[in-house]
């Protein structure tokens, strides 16, 4: 297939706006999350590997999740961007291997997060991510992760010196964006926000976040689902798998299918 050259610089020009970037998990969930008005997709690390049998947290196998990538592009006409997590790889040549297969599946933009590692090494990363790209004739849109507030790296009151530091380090390395996972506190995210300036600033839904309008006004330039929408929808299949399989009654289902029909949902797959 290969990744679209104007779909990443359509995907570069989103960010000069307030971006609500839901996640997806697999080709249902991203067609239909497209249906709905989104401009722009983003996989799920957590939801993707569950939907094809792994636990998140560089589990999933490079081969496996290319062809979950290719299955979502193939029924998208807006761009995708993959969570690649720390690139299934200490290697930066490795990573920029991984990062082509997943450009030739489709993708335009990736997550790549420095987790537990030193900065050096997710800036290696980076450089072999961009140089990917550049050989596939594709700008890569990289977002560089920083886990110092999500893994609680340095203590509390070190978080926001931390996350500023590295954020500019990657940013100076020639990040597109900077996405700070875990921070909620409304003064810290404005910090970052003008810290990265003019690289956008990513957070993530979480409990305690603002509302989108309050984080547009602190400086941020993309909100992320990250995992929330395929958990909710995990959550509801256990609820309705429980409860028919308690009682067999058919209409426990009717509750969450309005608006949805079978001719609806079949027709969104159907190209010309």
């Amino acid at each position: 297939m290969g990744a679209n050259p104007g779909q990443a610089e359509k995907f570069h020009a989103l960010h000069r706006e307030f971006l609500i970037l839901p996640n997806a998990w697999d080709p249902g969930s991203a067609r239909m999350i497209e249906s709905c008005g989104a401009t722009a997709i983003a996989t799920t690390s957590s939801g993707l590997g569950w939907s094809c049998g792994y636990p998140d947290g560089n589990a999933i196998p490079v081969k496996v999740l290319a062809g979950a990538v290719a299955a979502i592009a193939r029924v998208l006409t807006v761009p995708l961007s993959v969570d690649m997590e720390g690139g299934y790889s200490a290697d930066p040549e490795t990573v920029g291997r991984n990062v082509a297969a997943i450009v030739d599946s489709g993708g335009v933009g990736i997550n790549i997060e420095d987790g537990d590692d030193p900065p050096e090494l997710l800036i290696r990363k980076m450089d072999a991510a961009r140089a990917a790209g550049q050989r596939a004739g594709v700008r890569l849109f990289i977002n560089a992760r920083t886990d110092v507030y999500l893994h609680a790296l340095v203590p509390k009151e070190r978080m926001l010196e931390e996350s500023i530091a590295r954020a500019k380090r990657y940013r100076d390395a020639g990040a597109d964006c900077i996405f700070v996972p875990a921070a909620t506190d409304q003064n810290d995210i404005r910090a970052l926000a003008q810290a990265v300036a003019p690289a956008p600033l990513n957070v993530f839904v979480r409990g305690g976040l603002a509302p989108a309008a309050t984080l547009k006004s602190l400086g941020v330039r993309r909100l992320s689902a990250a995992g929330g929408i395929a958990m909710s929808a995990l959550a509801l299949t256990k609820k309705l798998a429980t409860e028919f399989l308690a009682s067999g009654d058919s209409a426990i289902f009717a509750p969450h299918v309005q608006g949805v029909t079978y001719p609806g949902l079949n027709a969104m797959f159907k190209r010309d």
